[in-house]
């Protein structure tokens, strides 16, 4: 009840001039807040005069956090005006300044992370003087630890503004250590990993590749996992620190493709017949398109206890999983066909049982 007589008597007490400053105030931010986007686009094109297109500056990063700006600085300034007609006390104005200044660092802290990213002009004149081969996946990397330390940056801003003693907060860290370094075990292990990713760069986003019992297209690559779409279309997230202690495939990195066959030639065939299949399967695979015509190999290369084993061995350039089964099955419908045409059976699997009477 007291609070509110308070209230009332502060009503009471406002004077007309007071009224007058308030409607002022309200105005100051009424001006900041519908000039914002003008203001912004001004700042903007003081610092890049060469953009002169009107999308792109509306585009660019600090757009929208300096329209957030000046309508704060509006508010600031709103109150900065009134401190006197309405008498506003020295620890509360403290307070405000400090929420102003909060506000200010969380705004330009969030405009220059935005500004970090991989499409970014500027970033990539940096990335063309100091790395021009750097790829991306590796730049993308370096691009989101840069903005996890500018968020780290403004976080100790902000504590430093709120009045608190940093050097107490470390030796609090100091004391707490052990229950950090125990709980923050596993997100370490794959931080690790994802920078053993990038250094040793086994793969990058787009690669195909095998770890384990997932295989499948790489989408993305961060701090803590690696982002797989399998054949199945489901995505599977991998830890890092699984990734760094597993062996892993990269298909996307062949040169050439094997394509390997074993024909189990029926045991009596006659030797002639097996030279003739054997060199023209040779003569087919040399004038097929697609195989390395060094890389051909067709030997006689067993005696098994049901069969003579013809080995048909060759590289073809059809690195891509379908194209490379769309060539192997037209080179297993030509040697079915000269199989054919030569009157040879491959033989079965069988076993011969003696029976002792």
């Amino acid at each position: 009840m007291e609070q509110i007589n308070s209230f009332i008597n502060w009503i009471q007490s406002i004077k007309i001039e007071n009224i007058i400053e308030i409607i002022i105030a309200i105005g100051i931010y009424l001006i900041f807040r519908i000039t914002s986007r003008a203001l912004s686009y001004i700042t903007i094109r003081m610092f890049k005069p060469r953009i002169k297109n009107k999308k792109s500056i509306k585009n660019n990063a600090f757009y929208a956090p300096l329209r957030i700006f000046y309508t704060v600085l509006g508010i600031y300034l709103a109150i900065l005006f009134l401190k006197t007609p309405l008498k506003i006390s020295n620890e509360l104005f403290i307070i405000i300044n400090r929420i102003f200044k909060i506000s200010v660092i969380i705004i330009f802290a969030n405009g220059i992370s935005n500004s970090l990213t991989i499409n970014s002009n500027f970033i990539n004149k940096i990335k063309q003087k100091i790395n021009p081969e750097l790829q991306d996946s590796m730049f993308k990397f370096i691009l989101k630890a840069i903005r996890i330390l500018i968020y780290i940056i403004a976080g100790f801003l902000i504590i430093t503004e709120l009045g608190y003693n940093l050097n107490g907060l470390v030796a609090g860290l100091g004391i707490g250590s052990v229950v950090i370094t125990l709980a923050a075990q596993d997100t370490a292990k794959n931080l690790f990993g994802g920078l053993v990713i990038f250094l040793d760069k086994p793969f990058i986003v787009g690669d195909w590749i095998e770890i384990d019992k997932y295989e499948g297209t790489v989408e993305d690559i961060t701090f803590r996992s690696t982002r797989v779409r399998t054949f199945e279309n489901s995505v599977v997230n991998i830890p890092n620190s699984l990734i760094a202690n597993e062996s892993i495939i990269n298909w996307s990195r062949m040169e050439k493709r094997r394509n390997k066959v074993n024909l189990c030639l029926e045991l009596d065939t006659p030797i002639e017949k097996v030279l003739i299949v054997q060199n023209r399967i040779k003569e087919m695979l040399k004038q097929h398109d697609d195989v390395i015509d060094d890389t051909i190999m067709v030997r006689f290369d067993n005696i098994l206890d049901n069969g003579i084993n013809l080995l048909v061995c060759s590289y073809t350039n059809s690195i891509n999983y379908a194209s490379f089964l769309e060539e192997k099955e037209k080179i297993n419908f030509k040697i079915m066909q000269i199989l054919r045409e030569e009157n040879v059976e491959l033989a079965y699997d069988t076993k011969t049982v003696f029976v002792k009477k």
